[in-house]
């Protein structure tokens, strides 16, 4: 598929951060409209692309997040990103390293909008940003093939940001938000994009370098219902309800239910 040119104020975005952007600031690909930018990142990677590679859509027509959900992406009023990372690369612990990066994601998220934008936002495990109980942010990690043998793990790492008011659906428009609407005034998504992407890069180093505790405490820190809060789910099909206590080091949601302490580390988790 052909792309479209990138953007003037995006292009001059990148020029003005290009240092910070570490494996971000080289190849960004830009799509007035494409189905998915994770497919995208996902097509590159099979055809050998490099690591870093960022995929960036005006539009979305197949927007998808976690447990198939679709993302809403329409045109002009959201950031819809995706990049290529091989956390299977890391120095210490690559497993780990790839384990954590959904969080490390949600931290880098938090940080860049804030810095971008001043508007302070709260993680909430494992892969939201909301603005009180309304939803401004999501993450979406993916495996990625690679041309040949694998060498090392490639993950497709996706984020959708609501910039803009949008005329959402009716089962979303109770439950979403964006950065305009909290802060009441016209935002620059092209800042937005390259600081979240410098943020990103930033917590990535982290993870590649075994500086796990420092994704762990930003992302505590940002999360305030990871300790306290009542939520349910499904284990082995048989539901299952409790009071969050924390997470552990590899990212796990730890959750007391009765007596007994469990690790949730996938599924859905409703926050009562």
């Amino acid at each position: 598929m052909v792309s479209d040119p990138l953007p003037r104020d995006f292009v001059e975005a990148f020029d003005a951060l290009r240092e910070p952007l570490g494996p971000f600031g080289q190849r960004h690909i830009f799509f007035d409209t494409i189905g998915s930018t994770n497919d995208i990142v996902a097509a590159l990677s099979a055809e050998g692309a490099d690591e870093g590679v960022v995929v960036i859509a005006d539009a979305q027509t197949a927007g998808r997040g976690r447990r198939g959900r679709t993302w809403f992406s329409p045109p002009g009023a959201g950031l819809y990103v995706s990049v290529l990372l091989a956390p299977g690369r890391a120095a210490t612990e690559p497993v780990r390293a790839t384990s954590l990066l959904t969080l490390a994601a949600g931290v880098a998220l938090a940080e860049g909008i804030e810095g971008a934008t001043g508007l302070s936002a709260d993680i909430k495990w494992p892969n939201d940003l909301r603005v009180g109980t309304r939803k401004l942010a999501g993450i979406l990690a993916e495996g990625a093939a690679v041309p040949g043998p694998p060498t090392a793990l490639r993950v497709v790492l996706g984020f959708g940001i609501n910039v803009g008011p949008a005329a959402y659906p009716p089962d979303l428009a109770a439950r979403a938000t964006s950065l305009e609407s909290e802060l009441g005034r016209p935002v620059d998504r092209a800042l937005v994009c390259v600081h979240a992407l410098a943020s990103l890069a930033a917590r990535y180093g982290d993870l590649m370098t075994g500086r796990f505790d420092a994704i762990l405490d930003h992302w505590r820190r940002r999360a305030p219902g990871h300790v306290g809060a009542r939520v349910r789910w499904q284990d082995g099909g048989e539901p299952r309800s409790g009071v969050t206590a924390g997470i552990d080091d590899t990212g796990a949601l730890l959750v007391h239910v009765g007596a007994s302490l469990r690790r949730v580390i996938a599924g859905e988790v409703i926050w009562e």
